[in-house]
Protein backbone atom coordinates (compact mmCIF):
# COMPACT_ATOMS: atom_id res chain seq x y z
CA UNK A 1 0.00 0.00 0.00
CA UNK A 2 1.27 3.56 -0.87
CA UNK A 3 2.21 5.83 1.92
CA UNK A 4 -0.49 8.29 0.80
CA UNK A 5 -2.96 5.39 0.62
CA UNK A 6 -1.94 4.34 4.08
CA UNK A 7 -2.58 7.66 5.52
CA UNK A 8 -5.87 7.92 3.89
CA UNK A 9 -7.02 4.52 5.66
CA UNK A 10 -5.39 5.58 8.97
CA UNK A 11 -7.58 9.45 8.84
CA UNK A 12 -10.74 7.47 7.65
CA UNK A 13 -9.88 4.84 11.06
CA UNK A 14 -9.18 8.17 12.84
CA UNK A 15 -12.60 9.81 11.85
CA UNK A 16 -14.65 6.62 12.19
CA UNK A 17 -13.75 6.22 15.63
CA UNK A 18 -14.29 10.15 16.89
CA UNK A 19 -17.61 9.87 15.48
CA UNK A 20 -18.06 6.63 17.17
CA UNK A 21 -17.33 8.30 20.24
CA UNK A 22 -19.16 11.33 19.45
CA UNK A 23 -22.39 9.18 18.71
CA UNK A 24 -21.82 7.06 22.27
CA UNK A 25 -21.28 10.03 24.23
CA UNK A 26 -24.64 11.30 22.70
CA UNK A 27 -26.28 9.00 24.11
CA UNK A 28 -27.98 9.38 27.50
CA UNK A 29 -26.56 7.26 30.31
CA UNK A 30 -28.91 5.42 32.75
CA UNK A 31 -27.35 5.04 36.44
CA UNK A 32 -28.75 1.59 37.45
CA UNK A 33 -28.73 1.33 41.17
CA UNK A 34 -29.18 -2.46 43.14
CA UNK A 35 -28.56 -3.04 46.77
CA UNK A 36 -27.69 -6.88 45.17
CA UNK A 37 -25.36 -8.47 42.70
CA UNK A 38 -25.85 -8.82 39.22
CA UNK A 39 -25.81 -12.69 39.35
CA UNK A 40 -28.99 -12.29 41.45
CA UNK A 41 -30.75 -10.20 39.28
CA UNK A 42 -30.03 -11.16 35.83
CA UNK A 43 -33.56 -12.18 35.32
CA UNK A 44 -35.03 -8.90 36.36
CA UNK A 45 -32.50 -6.47 35.05
CA UNK A 46 -33.29 -8.79 31.64
CA UNK A 47 -36.62 -7.82 32.36
CA UNK A 48 -35.91 -4.37 32.76
CA UNK A 49 -34.43 -4.13 29.50
CA UNK A 50 -37.69 -5.56 28.18
CA UNK A 51 -39.27 -2.51 29.39
CA UNK A 52 -36.95 0.02 28.10
CA UNK A 53 -37.40 -1.48 24.70
CA UNK A 54 -41.25 -1.43 24.73
CA UNK A 55 -39.89 2.01 24.85
CA UNK A 56 -37.66 2.30 22.13
CA UNK A 57 -34.42 1.73 23.75
CA UNK A 58 -31.45 -0.62 23.35
CA UNK A 59 -28.32 -0.32 25.52
CA UNK A 60 -25.53 0.20 23.40
CA UNK A 61 -27.85 1.43 20.54
CA UNK A 62 -29.70 4.83 21.64
CA UNK A 63 -29.15 4.52 25.45
CA UNK A 64 -25.74 3.82 27.87
CA UNK A 65 -26.01 1.87 31.09
CA UNK A 66 -23.85 2.40 34.05
CA UNK A 67 -24.35 -0.53 36.69
CA UNK A 68 -23.94 0.05 40.39
CA UNK A 69 -24.10 -2.91 43.08
CA UNK A 70 -24.02 -3.01 46.80
CA UNK A 71 -23.68 -6.68 47.02
CA UNK A 72 -26.37 -7.01 50.26
CA UNK A 73 -24.68 -4.27 51.90
CA UNK A 74 -26.96 -1.20 52.30
CA UNK A 75 -24.17 1.26 53.68
CA UNK A 76 -22.88 1.53 50.13
CA UNK A 77 -25.75 2.57 48.60
CA UNK A 78 -25.17 6.32 49.48
CA UNK A 79 -21.81 7.16 47.93
CA UNK A 80 -22.56 4.47 44.67
CA UNK A 81 -26.37 6.59 43.71
CA UNK A 82 -23.53 10.34 44.73
CA UNK A 83 -21.02 8.25 42.50
CA UNK A 84 -23.42 8.19 39.77
CA UNK A 85 -24.92 11.70 40.19
CA UNK A 86 -20.73 12.70 39.62
CA UNK A 87 -20.87 11.05 35.76
CA UNK A 88 -23.94 13.13 35.06
CA UNK A 89 -25.88 10.28 34.36
CA UNK A 90 -29.43 11.18 32.83
CA UNK A 91 -31.33 9.17 35.43
CA UNK A 92 -31.19 7.05 38.11
CA UNK A 93 -32.86 3.36 37.79
CA UNK A 94 -33.43 1.85 41.46
CA UNK A 95 -34.23 -1.62 41.35
CA UNK A 96 -35.86 -3.42 44.17
CA UNK A 97 -34.13 -1.48 46.96
CA UNK A 98 -36.37 1.12 49.54
CA UNK A 99 -32.92 2.05 50.83
CA UNK A 100 -31.19 2.57 47.63
CA UNK A 101 -34.55 4.94 46.33
CA UNK A 102 -34.51 6.66 49.52
CA UNK A 103 -30.22 7.18 49.00
CA UNK A 104 -30.92 8.14 45.65
CA UNK A 105 -33.84 10.92 46.48
CA UNK A 106 -30.85 12.02 49.09
CA UNK A 107 -28.21 12.96 46.88
CA UNK A 108 -29.87 15.31 44.03
CA UNK A 109 -32.86 17.18 43.51
CA UNK A 110 -32.98 17.11 39.99
CA UNK A 111 -31.23 13.67 38.09
CA UNK A 112 -34.87 11.99 38.10
CA UNK A 113 -35.47 8.78 39.58
CA UNK A 114 -37.31 5.93 38.92
CA UNK A 115 -38.07 2.86 41.88
CA UNK A 116 -38.78 0.23 42.66
CA UNK A 117 -40.18 -0.75 46.03
CA UNK A 118 -41.88 -3.26 48.01
CA UNK A 119 -42.92 -0.96 50.93
CA UNK A 120 -45.57 2.12 50.90
CA UNK A 121 -43.36 5.12 48.48
CA UNK A 122 -45.56 7.32 50.63
CA UNK A 123 -44.92 5.73 54.06
CA UNK A 124 -41.15 6.02 53.68
CA UNK A 125 -40.99 9.43 52.46
CA UNK A 126 -40.01 9.04 48.63
CA UNK A 127 -42.88 10.07 47.18
CA UNK A 128 -46.03 12.80 48.49
CA UNK A 129 -49.11 10.93 46.99
CA UNK A 130 -49.30 8.19 44.35
CA UNK A 131 -51.10 9.95 41.95
CA UNK A 132 -48.71 13.08 42.34
CA UNK A 133 -45.28 12.31 43.33
CA UNK A 134 -43.92 15.26 43.15
CA UNK A 135 -40.23 16.75 42.61
CA UNK A 136 -37.92 14.03 40.26
CA UNK A 137 -38.88 10.41 41.28
CA UNK A 138 -41.51 8.20 40.65
CA UNK A 139 -41.99 4.31 40.14
CA UNK A 140 -43.50 0.78 40.66
CA UNK A 141 -44.42 -0.78 44.15
CA UNK A 142 -45.89 -4.01 44.60
CA UNK A 143 -47.55 -5.33 47.33
CA UNK A 144 -44.47 -7.30 49.40
CA UNK A 145 -45.31 -5.61 52.77
CA UNK A 146 -48.48 -6.22 52.58
CA UNK A 147 -48.01 -9.94 51.57
CA UNK A 148 -46.30 -10.67 55.16
CA UNK A 149 -50.10 -11.46 56.62
CA UNK A 150 -50.89 -14.13 53.73
CA UNK A 151 -47.56 -15.43 53.82
CA UNK A 152 -48.17 -16.04 58.04
CA UNK A 153 -51.57 -17.50 57.15
CA UNK A 154 -49.70 -20.27 54.46
CA UNK A 155 -47.57 -21.15 57.20
CA UNK A 156 -50.10 -22.27 59.73
CA UNK A 157 -51.89 -23.90 56.96
CA UNK A 158 -49.16 -26.52 56.91
CA UNK A 159 -47.81 -26.56 60.49
CA UNK A 160 -49.92 -28.06 63.49
CA UNK A 161 -52.33 -25.29 65.76
CA UNK A 162 -50.26 -23.07 68.46
CA UNK A 163 -47.06 -23.72 66.44
CA UNK A 164 -44.45 -20.78 66.87
CA UNK A 165 -43.43 -18.59 63.48
CA UNK A 166 -40.70 -17.00 62.99
CA UNK A 167 -40.06 -14.14 60.69
CA UNK A 168 -37.10 -12.70 59.22
CA UNK A 169 -36.02 -9.38 58.39
CA UNK A 170 -33.23 -6.60 57.70
CA UNK A 171 -32.97 -4.26 60.46
CA UNK A 172 -30.25 -2.63 58.41
CA UNK A 173 -33.49 -1.52 55.90
CA UNK A 174 -34.72 0.53 58.70
CA UNK A 175 -37.94 1.70 56.52
CA UNK A 176 -39.43 -1.29 55.47
CA UNK A 177 -38.01 -3.42 58.65
CA UNK A 178 -40.68 -0.83 60.66
CA UNK A 179 -43.55 -1.52 58.53
CA UNK A 180 -42.63 -5.38 57.97
CA UNK A 181 -42.73 -5.74 61.81
CA UNK A 182 -45.93 -3.67 62.48
CA UNK A 183 -47.57 -5.74 59.57
CA UNK A 184 -46.72 -8.92 61.44
CA UNK A 185 -47.22 -8.14 64.65
CA UNK A 186 -50.73 -6.94 63.46
CA UNK A 187 -51.44 -10.27 61.78
CA UNK A 188 -50.14 -12.19 64.43
CA UNK A 189 -52.87 -10.66 66.64
CA UNK A 190 -55.63 -11.40 63.92
CA UNK A 191 -54.29 -15.25 63.09
CA UNK A 192 -53.67 -15.92 67.08
CA UNK A 193 -50.06 -16.77 66.25
CA UNK A 194 -46.77 -16.81 68.21
CA UNK A 195 -44.92 -15.07 66.05
CA UNK A 196 -41.06 -14.12 67.02
CA UNK A 197 -39.15 -11.51 64.57
CA UNK A 198 -35.56 -12.23 63.81
CA UNK A 199 -33.35 -9.94 62.57
CA UNK A 200 -30.10 -10.37 59.93
CA UNK A 201 -28.23 -7.99 58.15
CA UNK A 202 -25.07 -10.18 57.37
CA UNK A 203 -24.49 -13.49 56.48
CA UNK A 204 -23.12 -14.09 60.59
CA UNK A 205 -26.08 -12.65 61.51
CA UNK A 206 -28.11 -15.36 59.53
CA UNK A 207 -26.73 -17.87 61.65
CA UNK A 208 -27.11 -16.55 64.31
CA UNK A 209 -31.07 -15.70 63.81
CA UNK A 210 -31.34 -19.87 62.79
CA UNK A 211 -29.95 -20.95 66.48
CA UNK A 212 -32.28 -18.48 67.65
CA UNK A 213 -35.35 -20.20 65.48
CA UNK A 214 -34.07 -23.52 66.86
CA UNK A 215 -34.00 -22.04 70.29
CA UNK A 216 -37.10 -20.82 69.99
CA UNK A 217 -38.81 -24.20 69.12
CA UNK A 218 -40.24 -22.36 65.83
CA UNK A 219 -42.22 -24.65 63.29
CA UNK A 220 -41.71 -22.47 60.59
CA UNK A 221 -40.08 -19.37 59.16
CA UNK A 222 -41.29 -16.57 56.59
CA UNK A 223 -38.42 -14.44 55.22
CA UNK A 224 -39.04 -11.15 54.05
CA UNK A 225 -38.92 -9.76 50.33
CA UNK A 226 -35.62 -7.28 51.22
CA UNK A 227 -33.11 -7.83 48.76
CA UNK A 228 -30.46 -8.39 51.36
CA UNK A 229 -32.32 -12.25 51.58
CA UNK A 230 -31.93 -12.15 47.68
CA UNK A 231 -28.26 -12.19 48.02
CA UNK A 232 -28.01 -14.56 50.46
CA UNK A 233 -30.48 -17.38 48.93
CA UNK A 234 -28.61 -20.00 48.57
CA UNK A 235 -27.38 -20.54 52.27
CA UNK A 236 -31.13 -19.45 53.57
CA UNK A 237 -32.22 -22.81 51.70
CA UNK A 238 -29.51 -24.69 52.98
CA UNK A 239 -30.05 -23.62 56.23
CA UNK A 240 -34.58 -24.14 56.10
CA UNK A 241 -33.13 -27.73 55.13
CA UNK A 242 -30.43 -28.04 57.68
CA UNK A 243 -32.88 -27.60 60.29
CA UNK A 244 -35.94 -29.11 58.87
CA UNK A 245 -38.34 -25.56 58.79
CA UNK A 246 -40.95 -25.13 56.37
CA UNK A 247 -39.98 -21.93 54.95
CA UNK A 248 -41.93 -19.24 52.86
CA UNK A 249 -39.98 -16.67 51.13
CA UNK A 250 -40.93 -13.76 48.75
CA UNK A 251 -39.20 -13.99 45.39
CA UNK A 252 -39.76 -17.60 42.97
CA UNK A 253 -35.96 -17.77 42.63
CA UNK A 254 -36.49 -19.32 46.62
CA UNK A 255 -38.17 -22.39 45.53
CA UNK A 256 -36.62 -22.88 41.77
CA UNK A 257 -33.07 -23.66 44.03
CA UNK A 258 -34.84 -25.57 46.44
CA UNK A 259 -36.67 -23.71 48.88
CA UNK A 260 -40.52 -24.78 50.19
CA UNK A 261 -42.68 -22.01 48.75
CA UNK A 262 -42.78 -18.50 48.31
CA UNK A 263 -45.74 -15.68 47.64
CA UNK A 264 -44.81 -12.50 46.27
CA UNK A 265 -45.07 -10.43 43.37
CA UNK A 266 -44.22 -11.01 40.09
CA UNK A 267 -41.36 -8.73 40.02
CA UNK A 268 -40.28 -9.34 36.48
CA UNK A 269 -43.00 -7.40 35.45
CA UNK A 270 -42.27 -4.35 37.69
CA UNK A 271 -38.79 -4.23 36.53
CA UNK A 272 -40.12 -4.53 32.90
CA UNK A 273 -42.62 -1.47 34.66
CA UNK A 274 -39.75 0.89 35.70
CA UNK A 275 -38.03 0.03 32.30
CA UNK A 276 -41.21 1.42 30.45
CA UNK A 277 -41.11 4.47 32.68
CA UNK A 278 -36.98 5.45 32.25
CA UNK A 279 -38.00 5.26 28.82
CA UNK A 280 -40.79 7.85 28.82
CA UNK A 281 -38.83 9.69 31.22
CA UNK A 282 -35.84 9.97 28.57
CA UNK A 283 -38.13 11.08 25.62
CA UNK A 284 -39.11 14.00 27.98
CA UNK A 285 -41.74 13.33 30.74
CA UNK A 286 -41.45 14.49 33.71
CA UNK A 287 -41.14 11.67 37.17
CA UNK A 288 -43.71 14.41 38.82
CA UNK A 289 -45.92 14.04 35.60
CA UNK A 290 -45.68 9.61 36.12
CA UNK A 291 -48.10 8.24 38.95
CA UNK A 292 -46.61 5.65 41.15
CA UNK A 293 -47.81 2.23 39.56
CA UNK A 294 -48.79 -0.30 42.22
CA UNK A 295 -47.64 -3.83 40.67
CA UNK A 296 -50.43 -6.15 41.54
CA UNK A 297 -49.64 -9.38 40.03
CA UNK A 298 -48.77 -12.22 43.30
CA UNK A 299 -47.38 -15.95 42.67
CA UNK A 300 -47.38 -18.85 44.98
CA UNK A 301 -44.89 -21.67 43.64
CA UNK A 302 -44.95 -24.69 45.42
CA UNK A 303 -41.49 -27.11 45.57
CA UNK A 304 -43.64 -30.42 46.30
CA UNK A 305 -40.06 -32.04 46.30
CA UNK A 306 -39.01 -29.93 49.57
CA UNK A 307 -42.65 -30.60 50.46
CA UNK A 308 -41.55 -34.44 50.82
CA UNK A 309 -38.28 -34.08 52.39
CA UNK A 310 -39.89 -32.16 55.40
CA UNK A 311 -42.56 -34.98 55.28
CA UNK A 312 -45.49 -32.10 54.53
CA UNK A 313 -48.36 -32.78 52.51
CA UNK A 314 -49.85 -29.81 50.71
CA UNK A 315 -53.50 -29.40 51.27
CA UNK A 316 -55.12 -29.85 47.69
CA UNK A 317 -56.77 -26.41 47.83
CA UNK A 318 -53.61 -24.93 48.61
CA UNK A 319 -51.83 -26.86 45.42
CA UNK A 320 -54.71 -25.94 42.76
CA UNK A 321 -54.29 -22.28 44.19
CA UNK A 322 -50.10 -22.12 42.81
CA UNK A 323 -49.56 -20.97 39.94
CA UNK A 324 -46.40 -23.04 39.55
CA UNK A 325 -45.77 -26.33 41.46
CA UNK A 326 -41.83 -27.81 41.29
CA UNK A 327 -41.81 -31.64 41.07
Amino acid sequence: MRRREFLGVLGSAAAWSLAAQAQQSAMPVIGYLSGATFEMMREYVAAFHRGLADAGFAEGRNVAIEYRWAEGHNDRLHALATDLVRRQVAIIVVGGSTPGALAAKAVTETVPIVFFVGTDPVEVGLVASLAQPGGNITGITNLNVELLKKCLELMQSLVPPATTIAVLVNPGNIPQTATEKRTVQDAARVLGARVVILNASSPSEIESAFATLVGERAGALVVSGETFFLTQRDRLVELAARHAVPTIYAYRDFPATGGLMSYGGNFADSYRLIGVYAGRILKGEKPADLAVQRSTKVELVINLKTAKALGLTIPLPLLGRADEVIE
